[in-house]
């Protein structure tokens, strides 16, 4: 059985593009367009990974990872930050709310397929 992972980017281009990487990986896609969106569709199937960005309006990548990884049945769930921020400083801060990795976007469709399979198979 394949496994569904959550994309979370505001931008429907960007969610467009990561979907079309990961079902051409074999896995399946939920899109959200933000944190907020996120946390409300994420309870509805089992997840095996969240890939976000950072900068979303209504809740940031950094919020939904905080939130979802204060509730006990998402505080294992691996979380990928998937973002044009490159600063050390966002990533030590992505890394202590509990981002599994960082890719930078723009992204080659193989490093995220990379990412993933070493994450999650």
């Amino acid at each position: 059985m394949s496994k569904t992972i959550l994309i979370v980017d505001d931008a429907m281009s960007m969610r467009g593009l990561v979907a079309m990487t990961l079902r051409n990986g074999g896995y399946q896609v939920v899109e959200a367009s933000d944190g907020v969106d996120a946390l409300n569709k994420i309870g509805r199937q089992k997840v095996n990974m969240v890939v976000t960005d950072y900068n979303m309006p209504n809740m940031n990548g950094i919020e939904l990872i905080k939130n979802l990884k204060a509730d006990p049945q998402y505080r294992f769930l691996p979380i990928v930050m998937l973002t044009t921020e490159s600063e050390d400083g966002k990533k030590q801060q992505g890394q202590m709310a509990g981002a599994k990795a960082w890719v930078v976007k723009p992204f080659k469709p193989e490093t995220m397929l990379m990412v993933v399979k070493k994450i999650i198979g």
